[in-house]
């Protein structure tokens, strides 16, 4: 996996605007936040900023604005955040996470079922190899 940049909270709902439709405008990205984030256009910019420097994010110009995209997946920023939590809480123990998290969680039928599946075709695999 590439090096992945460390997004602080603030700077994750902006990359989710930005994953979620790109190219975009500033004001789009301020326009396409959640109701209960009231930034103002220079808070943003600065999260944009920051963004660019960790170069999760690039732009090109458009006239006189400018329009932003990912330089980075969602995937590969979820799946580094996970690693990250992973060893800093668990000590890199995935087990301990998965067994920890399904004796706490209330689960439907489906998601058991697909959990089950999700398991099952880890054994298949794991035994192909």
């Amino acid at each position: 996996m590439k090096d992945i940049p460390k997004i602080t909270d603030s700077e994750w709902e902006i990359m989710k605007v930005i994953w979620k439709s790109h190219p975009i405008q500033t004001e789009q990205i301020l326009s396409q936040l959640p109701g209960m984030i009231v930034w103002s256009d220079q808070t943003v910019r600065t999260f944009i900023n920051r963004l660019l420097k960790k170069k999760a994010i690039g732009f090109e110009k458009s006239g006189r604005s400018y329009l932003y995209y990912p330089l980075v997946s969602e995937k590969e920023c979820v799946q580094a955040e996970s690693q990250s939590f992973l060893k800093r809480v668990f000590g890199g123990a995935e087990a301990i996470l998965v067994t920890n998290f399904l004796e706490e969680a209330h689960l439907s039928d489906q998601e058991i079922e697909r959990l089950e599946q999700i398991l099952l075709d880890k054994k298949e695999k794991k035994n192909e190899e």
